[in-house]
């Protein structure tokens, strides 16, 4: 990590679709933020996604590998496109890549209910909801990509969960759930998601999550089957804190929770490992709606904001944490005064969220 505000680089991937939107739209929030704070930052654009493999018969080059690992945080918008696979019939993923081969572990991906809007649970309580998903992103089920083994009478896939990336993942959890106690005011809660009482791999998960447990007892250890859990984020979202879990169950979970908040136009993301950092939002790059101005680009806006706390808790800088609770109480001040995206019954487009949120960042002291 840099060792000062003037020294920050951050590889930004805009990919295809409504990636490419969102990502400028968020740079051009940035550059105020940027600005404002007196951040020290050069933003490097490259190139990867379904249509670069279109154009170049690579998804990801190489040197644009080696030039993304070298920077201090990656920004990426979102990849992939329908009419545009492998010749095996696979999505292009680069951002996959990205998470294997810089050991990305973490998938933090936050829950949070946006001031103003709409709950989409009738119950009061759901304006309180404030929980993050933790997803393991390197091993679990995701591990067999491009190992599984298909017959013409069978597949198999190949379900992976080692003791070291567990490890890692379950003490991320609790240190995630220390610090939102403290900012919250209220001890941390971490609840693993498994299904241990079905799969030795899951209970052997468990055993480790419980041995970590020991060395943080600020912070309370929970379990959860992961069937139940989808009932529980329907029926009791607000309860929960720090929730980690395998691949697929947390993929699968993320979407269901971003549903609750609006959708994933208001699902921020980030990919961590111990050395480097990718932030996207969870969304895809929407097909159906790219190129028209409509793309609500607040996940990529939250996404940012987590990559500017990210960058100034290892060392950047204060002002870098100041920027992104500055950029995310914009996100919030702009949808409390009446800001309203297209997946959400409003009639706002992009260049609206941008201008909204940007007023917000200038009226503050």
């Amino acid at each position: 990590m840099p060792g000062g505000d003037n020294s920050v680089r951050v590889a930004v991937m805009p990919g295809d679709g409504i990636g490419r939107e969102v990502t400028e739209a968020t740079l051009a929030v940035l550059d105020v933020l940027v600005r404002r704070h007196g951040l020290g930052v050069a933003f490097e654009t490259l190139e990867a996604g379904a249509f670069c493999y279109r154009d170049t018969g690579t998804a990801m080059s190489e040197e644009t590998f080696r030039r993304a690992e070298a920077a201090d945080a990656i920004l990426l918008g979102a990849m992939g496109w329908p009419g545009i696979r492998y010749a095996d019939g696979t999505e292009i993923a680069p951002q996959l890549d990205l998470r294997f081969r810089l050991g990305l572990y973490a998938g933090v991906r936050p829950i949070r209910a946006i001031p103003g809007l709409p709950t989409v649970l009738a119950d009061p309580r759901a304006a309180g909801i404030d929980l993050v998903i933790l997803r393991e992103s390197t091993e679990g089920l995701f591990f067999s990509r491009d190992r599984g083994t298909v017959t013409a009478e069978a597949a198999e896939e190949t379900l992976r969960i080692t003791r070291g990336t567990t490890e890692r993942l379950a003490r991320f959890s609790f240190r995630l759930a220390e610090q939102r106690a403290a900012a919250r005011g209220r001890r941390g809660v971490v609840t693993l998601v498994d299904k241990a009482n079905v799969f030795r791999a899951f209970a052997f998960m468990r055993s480790i999550f419980d041995g970590v447990a020991k060395e943080f007892p600020g912070v309370e250890s929970r379990s959860h089957y992961v069937d139940a859990m989808a009932l529980d984020l329907v029926r009791r979202p607000w309860e929960f804190d720090v929730l980690p879990t395998e691949n697929m169950f947390g993929d699968i979970l993320s979407d269901l929770a971003a549903g609750l908040i609006g959708g994933m136009g208001f699902a921020p993301s980030a990919d961590i490992g111990d050395g480097h950092a990718v932030f996207q939002p969870s969304h895809g790059t929407a097909p159906d709606i790219a190129g028209q101005g409509i793309a609500n680009p607040t996940a990529m806006l939250l996404s940012a904001a987590m990559m500017l706390d990210w960058l100034g808790g290892r060392g950047a800088g204060g002002a870098w944490q100041e920027a992104a609770r500055a950029l995310e109480a914009a996100v919030d001040g702009a949808f409390a005064a009446g800001l309203r995206t297209r997946d959400v019954g409003g009639k706002d487009g992009t260049a609206a969220v941008v201008a909204e949120v940007l007023r917000m960042i200038n009226e503050m002291p």
